[in-house]
């Protein structure tokens, strides 16, 4: 592959508006010709007949039956509330009186 050159990097930093300085672009430009060297490699290394896999190894999801179980009451559910109103936890107000 290619190497990748100065100017290259230049115009990809233009485009996405990145601000790079000239000792930037010259330590930039070899080590991006590094990154696309290695995924080029990996590309070649999957022929055809591999197909393409998000995980290394299968997943199955596990999935329980969906069961219907008796829930609290609201009696219960604000039996252990500091305060309660009209069947409601009652909380501070945080914000002023004319929000």
């Amino acid at each position: 592959m290619p190497e990748i050159t100065r100017d290259e990097v230049a115009h990809l930093a233009t485009l996405a508006r990145i601000d790079l300085s000239d000792a930037e672009l010259d330590h930039l430009a070899p080590q991006l010709s590094v990154i696309l060297d290695s995924v080029a490699s990996i590309t070649g290394v999957a022929g055809d007949d591999v197909p393409p896999t998000s995980h290394a190894i299968p997943l199955t999801n596990v999935f329980r039956e969906d069961v219907v179980v008796p829930g609290l009451t609201a009696e219960e559910a604000l039996a252990g509330a500091p305060e309660v109103e009209e069947q409601r936890f009652s909380v501070p107000r945080i914000l002023g009186e004319g929000a």
